[in-house]
């Protein structure tokens, strides 16, 4: 197995251990933790499309398992927030709903031999995703573990991630039509 291929395979592996700590109240500085294993894995996330494309490392292992473990990692962040209110149900169904969507019409192009490449939205997307994750969790830091005072912390949480779900539903639109294009539907 290839550099590019571990370093999802982390990130895969990282997800469960994120949630968990994230949502364990009872470990100290537990938000800071879990920021810092969710930012670790984020860079894994960087570094395996980068190391890949550099040398030449491109797998079916990667273009299946990358977006798969970026899904993961951010929709286990997503359900946090909504299960501590700071975000809103609506915002992670528009975002899985996406996600599945263009899931399918992955898998209809690849079945077909067709490879849709992921686009600006589709990144920016992810990394909205990842940076507003971030900025929440230090935020829950800051309150929880250092008296911080932040009482409009859910309303500009649920903005961020809102905006994240509006480049999520873009760049699910772009995909589509761009699939569009290119499957054949009457097989």
């Amino acid at each position: 197995m290839n550099l590019p291929n571990k370093l999802t395979l982390i990130r895969i592996i990282l997800t469960p251990f994120y949630l968990a700590v994230m949502l364990i109240e009872t470990i100290p500085f537990h938000y800071l933790i879990a920021c810092a294993i969710f930012a670790a894995a984020s860079i894994t996330d960087f570094l395996d499309g980068k190391i890949a494309r550099k040398n030449n490392l491109v797998t079916d292992f990667g273009k299946l398992c990358d977006p798969l473990a970026d899904k993961m990692l951010t929709t286990a962040a997503l359900l946090a927030f909504m299960q501590q209110g700071y975000c809103n149900i609506w915002i992670v169904m528009i975002i899985l709903t996406r996600e599945f969507l263009v899931t399918s019409f992955r898998l209809v192009a690849a079945s077909q031999g067709v490879v849709i490449a992921a686009g600006i939205w589709g990144k920016l997307k992810t990394v909205s995703q990842m940076v507003f994750s971030i900025f929440i969790m230090l935020a829950l830091f800051a309150v929880d573990s250092l008296g911080f005072k932040f009482d409009s912390l859910s309303i500009v949480s649920n903005i961020l991630l809102g905006i994240t779900a509006f480049l999520t539903a873009l760049s699910g639109i772009k995909y589509i039509v761009d699939g569009l294009k290119v499957i054949d539907f009457s097989k």
